[in-house]
């Protein structure tokens, strides 16, 4: 029987080739950018070399100053004493890694600008954060507290300043007017990894900002590593314990300090979405959830009327079909049948189009290092989804179709 309907179904399809293509053009265009966006937000938010510990991993980028009787607050990153001097002293963690933001410096090679990324670490970033060392290995506490100019430098940075050389460790690299000595070469990083994504890095006191001043705001952010992921909620509780015992100094111009420690997705919806009671991930969910409902609920809502108008054009086949004796429940599950054939077709081509975009992308280098991949639950949660609207678009045309009548469909053809 369902033979019969496959072959009835694909038979219909080809016979009304326009409103064949116009459905599949909906669904796989649909179900491509569900499929590119998740995608992209799977890159964005799921753990990653160097960044492999994220679901052991709280985060502080941010501290607002305020001052609650003259309504003035100020928010921004960290200072590199507030992370050392109070950050650094809690029990909880069990390392914490302070780094500045990467920052834009212009060095010159064979007379040519090259824009390099500075990034500012202290030891124990190299332990929180895996990088994949291609040569050399990180600067150690000594060469930090001796201020030597050591640094480690990425692949790409190797490539451009160096050339196409076997090893660099030993040489030097000039930049801001400074000459560093190269320990190591690390693998590239995508930019979107702002925690990490840099060209290269240098021990926190060859900074040029005043590491001692004892303010609460500068350029340096922090990675508090737990010792496994059930320990992240006491670490939680310990930062903002913390904070409370933080002296105020009305001199200072402000008399309330505001931080959090958060996961990965939380210091990005706190930033964009949050507030001080909310990290705003619920509310993030909930934009994503409704965004991929109304993507599909349009197709879905597109092809019911498609069908509907599609049934009247096949009301003298019905009626003929009904008239040498088919019931209602046969014909509404072969419409139903074809529907979902529909909604398979359109999904495989979805997928097609989607491995095609992302290889498109991946080879761009609209991010350099960025590498989209197709997040395989994510495209069988999709696929399902899809053959749910499917078959939600086929039922009404399908009920409209089981109580047409004989004669009337036959007068008005």
């Amino acid at each position: 029987m369902l033979t019969n309907y496959f072959k009835i179904a694909i038979a219909v399809l080809k016979r009304r080739k326009f409103f064949t293509f116009i459905s599949l053009f909906g669904i796989s265009i649909t179900l491509t950018i569900i499929i590119v966006l998740t995608a992209f937000m799977d890159f964005l938010f799921s753990a990653a070399a160097p960044e492999t510990k994220r679901d052991r991993s709280l985060y502080v980028n941010m501290l607002r100053l305020e001052h609650t009787t003259k309504s003035s607050r100020q928010t921004g990153p960290t200072s590199f004493y507030y992370m050392d001097h109070y950050v650094g002293s809690m029990k909880t963690p069990e390392k914490v890694a302070i780094f500045s933001m990467f920052m834009p410096t212009n060095t010159y090679i064979n007379n040519k600008k090259l824009v390099i990324n500075i990034k500012h670490t202290n030891a124990a970033y190299w332990a929180v954060e895996e990088y994949k060392f291609l040569e050399g290995k990180p600067y150690t506490p000594q060469q930090i507290n001796n201020a030597e100019k050591v640094t480690v430098i990425s692949e790409e940075t190797k490539k451009q300043y160096f050339g196409d050389v076997p090893s660099v460790v030993g040489k030097f690299l000039e930049t801001d007017n400074e000459q560093y000595r190269v320990i190591g070469v690390v693998n590239n990083v995508p930019v979107t990894m702002i925690y990490s994504y840099a060209d290269i890095y240098l021990p926190y006191t060859l900074s040029k900002d005043n590491i001692k001043s004892t303010g609460f705001q500068g350029k340096f952010m922090g990675i508090l590593l737990a010792r496994s992921k059930d320990d992240l909620p006491a670490m939680q509780q310990e930062y903002q314990q913390m904070i409370k015992r933080i002296p105020l100094d009305s001199t200072m111009g402000y008399n309330k300090i505001t931080g959090f420690a958060d996961t990965y997705l939380a210091g990005f919806t706190r930033v964009f979405l949050g507030d001080e009671s909310s990290t705003g991930v619920t509310k993030f969910l909930l934009i994503v959830g409704l965004v991929l409902f109304l993507f599909m609920l349009l197709p879905t809502i597109n092809l019911v009327n498609i069908n509907s108008s599609r049934i009247m054009e096949r009301s003298s086949e019905i009626a003929v079909r009904k008239a040498f004796g088919a019931s209602s429940g046969t014909l509404a599950i072969q419409f139903i049948v074809e529907n979902l054939i529909l909604t398979l077709l359109g999904g495989i081509i979805g997928v097609a189009l989607s491995v095609i975009v992302l290889w498109l992308f991946n080879n761009s280098q609209l991010i350099p290092d960025a590498v989209l991949a197709i997040n395989y639950k994510v495209l069988l949660a999709t696929l399902g989804a899809c053959l749910f609207f499917g078959l939600l678009s086929g039922v009404y045309p399908a009920w409209r179709m089981s109580r047409l009548q004989v004669v009337t469909a036959l007068k008005s053809n």
